[in-house]
């Protein structure tokens, strides 16, 4: 049986105030060890403003949930070391990592904005699963 890639129906999108936010998980094998319990997922985030105004994204605030329910915040300025700015019609892409003790997890979370007029708002993450695309049945 062939089947398309298994990873692009665990992703999430969603738009808050034109602000949309695309999440594309997927195991990284390589960096993986499960006979130790150590799973290892990428994830990569489109965000493009689609709203009218110049924004930049100040802070970050993650929610990961593994297989037992034990959840981690994570919590800092910026994605990937940067605030990037994002002017209409802009988008910024970045990769980044996940490890967890479980095979199966999700992640979802936030970011804090900034307006030029300088009003903040969060950007909502819509949950997406990180999970071996042979666990998917």
């Amino acid at each position: 049986m062939t089947t398309s890639n298994p990873a692009a129906t665990l992703s999430s999108e969603t738009s808050t105030r034109g602000i949309r936010v695309r999440v594309d998980p997927q195991f990284c094998p390589h960096r993986s060890d499960p006979a130790n319990n150590q799973w290892f997922f990428l994830y990569t985030v489109t965000i493009t403003n689609e709203s009218q105004e110049t924004v930049q994204l100040l802070t970050r605030h993650w929610i990961i949930t593994d297989a037992t329910g034990e959840v981690q915040e994570v919590r800092g300025p910026g994605v990937v070391g940067e605030q990037p700015v994002l002017t209409p019609g802009a988008s910024f892409e970045y990769t980044s990592g996940c490890p967890l003790t479980t095979d199966v997890g999700k992640m979802e979370g936030s970011y804090q904005m900034v307006n030029a007029g300088g009003e903040h708002f969060d950007v909502e993450i819509a949950a997406f699963t990180l999970c071996q695309a042979e666990t998917i049945n």
